[in-house]
């Protein structure tokens, strides 16, 4: 039970090291930093990647760690994982910069950025405006946004990256969820496989949440995807995208016979 408990109170945890973290970090540099660096940086279009994706639109993630797995690749070099992403014209990146349980680098946006074309989401809990204007000033293109955390604040953070030029991208977890992504009205929206509760995955949760979203948004599973086969199911429920981590990072030199 005490491991069940660890992996329920996970989030949470997130969460709290997060703010203490920002609240750290704005002693460093304040919003009106953020802003002046902003400045002259260009945006990739994510959303206009996704939705001109011949086929299935794939977002490759890097991530060398997890809560749940540890460390997923302990030969990590970020060069050699975007140049072997490239070789499969993946449409677009996923970037953990999380830096305690996901052992990601905001510096990992600009060194992507350096190497690929394709546009970048930064993947991180969001839980603050300043991490709005991070985000942007550190490169990224677009930016996750998770209803189970941000709840009621959600519509706000949604519009404020907007303004900012970010292309957001809007994860739901569950049912409850709903309520707030009818708030924000996103047209991209992430259904993450991940129970919460166990940590596990399952891409037939996917199916049920679906179900419960309008037909014109872009939707795009997340988490469990493990080969082609789980693609072509998806696909077959309406789904036009993918965000694939962790069996991408761990076939590295055998991309091309797994997906």
């Amino acid at each position: 039970m005490r491991g069940v408990e660890k992996l329920v109170n996970i989030l949470d945890e997130i969460v709290m090291n997060k703010k203490k973290q920002i609240e750290e970090e704005k002693k460093i540099k304040s919003i009106a930093d953020y802003e002046k660096e902003i400045e002259g940086k260009d945006i990739r279009n994510f959303c206009r990647e996704m939705k001109m994706a011949k086929g299935m639109a794939i977002i490759s993630e890097i991530k060398k760690a997890s809560p749940s797995r540890g460390i997923i690749k302990e030969d990590f070099n970020l060069e050699d994982t975007v140049k072997a992403y490239e070789e499969q014209e993946f449409h677009a990146y996923s970037v953990l910069t999380e830096r305690k349980y996901f052992h990601g680098r905001d510096e990992y946006i600009g060194e992507v950025k350096e190497i690929s074309k394709r546009p970048v989401l930064r993947k991180d809990f969001i839980v603050d405006e300043y991490q709005l204007y991070q985000t942007r000033a550190i490169g990224a293109d677009a930016i996750l946004l998770i209803a189970t955390v941000l709840k009621d604040d959600l519509k706000y953070f949604f519009r404020k990256s907007r303004d900012l030029g970010l292309h957001p991208l809007v994860e739901m977890h569950s049912e409850e969820d709903i309520k707030y992504i009818e708030k924000a009205d996103p047209y991209l929206i992430g259904i993450n496989n991940r129970n919460l509760e166990t940590f596990e995955t399952n891409i037939d949760h996917t199916e049920k949440m679906i179900k419960l979203l309008p037909e014109d948004k872009f939707i795009i599973s997340e988490s469990g995807i493990k080969n082609q086969d789980d693609i072509e199911y998806l696909k077959s429920l309406g789904v036009r995208g993918v965000l694939i981590g962790e069996s991408l990072m761990k076939n590295l030199s055998n991309i091309n016979k797994v997906f």
